[in-house]
């Protein structure tokens, strides 16, 4: 019962984006599709109220809540959009620039760091959020260097920041940048935008105001292979770091690290591609009847993610931000801003 009120007040603001885009965009500028996009618009009303209204504690269970299960939840049946063939390629292509760029931060973010007198573990955990997936490999990474919780709390800060600002500006940057190229668009969104959440926002108001679902197809795979490399990065993290630390912890499983929502979003691409299969898909359905089941579950993963969306606006407390101090903000800037040019720089080359 303590998720409902939170739940209900992300749900009213993701309903609330879209009535406000269609009054803007078809009432009062008289298009026939709102050029106003209904997820940017519950992101900013999450914002005004968690900065401008008091938010009682009471909400703050079920705005978690929808900020995490409703995400994943949410991406997991954005699986059944792919075949399974198609998330491979997709995957596939992605490689280079992911590497590239992950590969980018973590070794110049963290030299920065300490060029700037900052914490050595502050900077590797910045570099980290920004290379990987946000708050969720700083979290994961944390542990395994010994870092204090303030240090945790500032690049959490820091990540999710400028992980909001690329949301909004990166889908109309990465149109212009890349001339309409619906793939290098969604590459570019999936390797530069830092948290899962983020990326699904920004591929989300890039089909909305471009009418290229694709960009949301390719920019959610690319971000799911681009979080696998917690796999690789935390146990390094945590290796270089126990090289000269000996505090008799035991470290995490590989396999722990996977998140479960990457297998569920597979499990889709796999029942999507069985289900594609023949005339009559699961020997159950005729085809109109599978076309439909698939396109409700569309419908019903973009609603989730718009209200994943307006927990993100209501979780985004910018005093907190602004208390950070300049250099840990300054090297959050920069290591947006780095990742961004790498994935645009390799994008443009191997594309």
């Amino acid at each position: 019962m303590t998720l409902i009120p939170g739940f209900l007040l992300a749900l009213g603001l993701a309903l609330a984006g879209q009535f406000l885009s269609e009054l803007v965009g078809e009432d009062m500028m008289g298009m026939p599709k709102s050029p106003v996009s209904p997820i940017m618009m519950a992101i900013l009303l999450g914002i005004l109220v968690r900065n401008l209204l008091p938010v009682p504690a009471l909400l703050e269970p079920g705005i978690r809540f929808g900020l995490v299960h409703v995400l994943r939840l949410g991406i997991v049946l954005l699986g059944i959009r792919l075949s399974l063939g198609e998330v491979g390629e997709i995957g596939l292509k992605s490689l280079p620039v992911i590497i590239g760029a992950v590969a980018a931060a973590l070794v110049i973010v963290a030299y920065l760091a300490k060029r700037l007198g900052m914490s050595g573990k502050l900077g590797t955990l910045i570099a980290v959020g920004t290379s990987i997936c946000g708050a969720t490999a700083i979290v994961a990474t944390a542990p395994t260097i010994a870092a204090k919780d303030n240090e945790v709390s500032y690049a959490v800060a820091c990540v999710t920041l400028f992980g909001v600002v690329a949301m909004l500006v990166y889908p109309f940057a990465g149109h212009y940048i890349f001339g309409g190229d619906t793939f290098a668009a969604g590459l570019f969104l999936g390797t530069s935008v830092h948290e899962t959440a983020q990326v699904a926002g920004a591929g989300l108001v890039y089909q909305q105001y471009y009418g290229e679902p694709a960009a949301l197809d390719v920019a959610t795979v690319t971000k799911l292979v681009r979080n696998l490399g917690m796999i690789i990065v935390i146990p390094l993290m945590c290796v270089l770091y126990h090289r000269n630390h000996s505090d008799g912890e035991e470290h995490p499983s590989w396999y722990s690290m996977i998140p479960l929502f990457i297998v569920g979003f597979a499990c889709m691409s796999l029942l999507r591609t069985i289900g594609d299969m023949g005339d009559r898909p699961f020997g159950l359905l005729s085809e109109d009847q599978w076309q439909w089941l698939v396109g409700q579950t569309k419908s019903a993963a973009e609603l989730l993610l718009a209200i994943a969306m307006a927990s993100v606006g209501l979780g985004t407390k910018l005093k907190d931000l602004v208390a950070i101090g300049l250099k840990p903000l300054g090297v959050g800037l920069f290591s947006a801003l780095l990742v961004g040019a790498v994935s645009i720089g390799l994008i443009s080359l191997f594309y």
